[in-house]
């Protein structure tokens, strides 16, 4: 008898451990999708922090373009670098700048922006956001009538929604040049006819995708961020894991995100 009742016991814990799981997990989409809500709702109406939104875009934009610019190269040399060997076997080397523009413009200037900015930018508006929180800095904006939500969450949302498409753009031209540097090297082509084929197989729907897809992943880096910093708790430890969840948190959903459009972007090719 001892020992059946001994046995029963981890599995009677376990039925309402796994129930308590679910309600919290549902707890928390609804927590997230209250705060997206939230968001729109409070972005669009005034008054408008313009001042700030000049600011956190000059942050998250002209403060990563330095980073921005060395990725960019490197990916767009070392992608043709790579590339060349295997083309060159089916003497097909000429076709090197249409295959970089693909692979460039469609796919790598948006992630890889995306992935560099998640890890710079999100991380950043997490540990701020989060350092306020637990020192208790939103709870004194809140008394003096001043509307931190606003001014934190929203403005910073809309600099890296607004900020990452113009990166993103900026990237891929970067390792167009990168691109460039290894093809006049190996085959001697000027710039004009590496430009005149780098664009040549790119349609508007190549880059209403890419800007599209820059515009979504920059969303979810501030919200997700945002998110992260606003609920932090427990101190200097809440403000580290704010900012590790956001990049984490945020490189998923970027990957997630990638799969979707590029899904939905077929439907139209």
């Amino acid at each position: 008898m001892d020992t059946q009742n001994s046995t029963s016991a981890p599995e009677e814990k376990a039925g309402p451990s796994v129930f308590r799981g679910i309600k919290n997990f549902f707890i928390n989409v609804y927590d997230v999708f209250s705060f997206i809500f939230r968001f729109f709702r409070e972005a669009f109406t005034p008054p408008y922090e313009l001042r700030e939104l000049i600011k956190q875009c000059w942050e998250v934009g002209v403060r990563s373009l330095l980073l921005i610019t060395v990725t960019g190269f490197i990916v767009g040399l070392i992608f043709t670098k790579q590339s060349r060997p295997s083309l060159l076997q089916f003497g097909a080397t000429s076709w090197i700048p249409s295959l970089v523009s693909i692979a460039i413009m469609r796919a790598l200037a948006p992630l890889v922006t995306a992935l560099i900015s998640a890890g710079r930018v999100g991380s950043s508006i997490g540990a701020e956001i989060g350092s306020m929180r637990v020192t208790e800095q939103i709870d004194a904006m809140e008394v003096s009538g001043t509307y931190p939500f606003k001014y934190l969450v929203c403005v910073r949302t809309l600099a890296t929604t607004i900020s990452l498409p113009i990166l993103a753009i900026y990237n891929g031209l970067i390792a167009m040049l990168g691109g460039f540097l290894n093809v006049y090297v190996n085959e001697g082509t000027s710039f004009a006819t590496y430009v005149q084929q780098f664009f040549q197989p790119l349609t508007p729907i190549d880059f209403i995708s890419s800007i599209a897809k820059s515009i979504v992943f920059g969303f979810t880096i501030g919200i997700v961020g945002s998110y992260q910093g606003w609920n932090s708790s427990s101190g200097t430890a809440g403000v580290g894991k704010a900012a590790n969840s956001a990049v984490v948190t945020a490189m998923f959903l970027v990957f997630i995100e990638e799969v979707i459009i590029v899904q939905m972007t077929g439907w139209f090719r």
